[in-house]
């Protein structure tokens, strides 16, 4: 060995022993700082209960007007007045065009005349009726004092007759009383022959009479047909309602019954809405209540809420009118109606709302806070639940709806079941936990 090489090895053999000394100095520093080893970690558990829950559908769908008139005149003219600003609310009966009725005027004066000479016509007849049954009387007297007056001329003919043989009598009186009895068989035959008459008179009167009186009822039938169209020319509100815009103005030409409306009133209050829902809910809906896990509750089962476009709570409640009998094939749907009170026209024909309507009530629903669930890339649902032995373990559950800020879970969970909602993120399955019960922030605050 060199003088050099001893020279160098001396500085490490004495620089040895002092780093050791201050690494076990420090190491024994550092342990006595972090004291034993931590315990498990810290988790907020919920313990699974059933309760009852109202559950709601949420459906979008738009508003529509509760009745609709489109305003068409049934009158042709010109239009002389309109009587109404547009967009304000009229009422039925309110006059809100008037057209030229000057033509219609002069039909329903010509209907009146119309009427009159009917009736004048109708009255001839009646007096031409009774003409001829007062003749038929007089005609039936006369036949009478006609059979009257040959009745003793039979019997004295008889007699004569029979005198005649045994010459109890002339010839020439015998002839004397057969030409008397000739005559009155005559007179007999005269008078029948003016009864015939006089009841044919009767027969033809009867019958003029049936003719003025159809004339009268045509006439009238006319008259009321002019008054009907003159009133046409005042076109009146078929309902109450708001009013829009006029598509004509004072002098335009309109026609009856023309394919254009003049103007359209629109009631909206009350005002529907109509929402989609689909058939396979409906169905999911059914089963429910057929298998009792769904129970109606009868002061809730016909009202509905409504969801403004800007996520507003709509303040009048509102009703299911009805549910449509057909399903749209192209969407597997159909329609609800509901029905709300508008009273401040807040709610205009066309708006896009959300209707909630209540289905039932859950007896036996189970519900977990959003935040204690999750959900994988490939779409399985799970929680983390507290085992006996507190430890940590998944369990993968089927979530039916949204409940407030909490998902109602169909499968997967029993009440009794411990599911973690806070400290979620330092665990995993199969770690052990410290568990103490959650207290919601929410609940905490009522």
């Amino acid at each position: 060995m060199s003088r050099r090489d001893g020279f160098l090895q001396w500085p490490l053999l004495f620089c040895l022993p002092l780093l050791t000394l201050i690494t076990l100095t420090c190491g024994c520093r550092k342990q006595a700082e972090e004291g034993p080893p931590p315990g498990p970690p810290e988790v907020a558990y919920l313990e699974v209960k059933t309760e009852a829950v109202v559950l709601k559908k949420e459906l979008p769908g738009r508003t529509s007007p509760y009745l609709v008139a489109e305003i068409r005149p049934q009158a042709s003219g010109i239009i002389r007045k309109r009587l109404f600003t547009e967009g304000s609310d009229v009422k039925a009966g309110d006059v809100l065009y008037e057209i030229d009725a000057e033509s219609y005027i002069a039909a329903h004066d010509n209907a009146e005349a119309a009427v009159l000479a009917a009736k004048a016509d109708q009255a001839t007849a009646v007096a031409a009726n009774k003409q001829a049954e007062a003749a038929l009387v007089a005609a039936e007297a006369a036949r009478n004092r006609a059979e009257a007056n040959a009745e003793p001329l039979r019997l004295r003919a008889q007699r004569y007759y029979e005198l005649l043989a045994s010459k109890a009598v002339s010839q020439q009186d015998f002839d004397d009383v057969a030409s008397a009895l000739k005559q009155a068989e005559a007179g007999i035959e005269s008078a029948d022959a003016a009864v015939v008459s006089a009841k044919a008179d009767i027969r033809r009167a009867e019958a003029a009479i049936l003719a003025a009186e159809a004339a009268v009822a045509y006439a009238e039938a006319g008259l009321k047909t002019a008054v009907i169209n003159l009133s046409y020319t005042k076109i009146t509100a078929p309902i109450s309602g708001r009013i829009g815009r006029s598509a004509v103005t004072t002098g335009a030409l309109v026609t009856a019954h023309q394919p254009v409306p003049l103007a359209t009133i629109q009631q909206l209050d009350p005002i529907y809405v109509d929402v989609p829902q689909a058939t396979a809910e409906l169905l999911q809906l059914h089963r429910r209540l057929r298998d009792g896990r769904l129970t109606r509750n009868g002061s809730t089962t016909n009202t509905a809420t409504l969801l403004l476009e800007d996520d507003t709570v709509y303040s009048e409640p509102g009703t299911v009118k009805f549910r449509d009998v057909t399903v749209d094939p192209t969407t597997g749907s159909f329609f609800l109606r509901l029905v709300f009170p508008n009273p401040q026209s807040i709610l205009l024909p066309g708006m896009f709302v959300r209707g909630v309507i209540d289905e039932g009530v859950n007896e036996q629903a189970i519900l977990v806070p959003q935040q204690a669930v999750n959900r994988g890339s490939s779409g399985e649902t799970t929680v983390l639940l507290v085992a006996a032995d507190n430890t940590v373990r998944s369990q993968s559950i089927r979530v039916d709806r949204a409940v407030g800020n909490r998902w109602m879970v169909s499968d997967g969970l029993k009440p009794g079941d411990r599911v973690i909602v806070e400290g979620r993120q330092r665990i995993r399955p199969g770690s052990a936990v410290s568990p103490v019960p959650f207290v919601d922030p929410s609940a905490a605050q009522h």
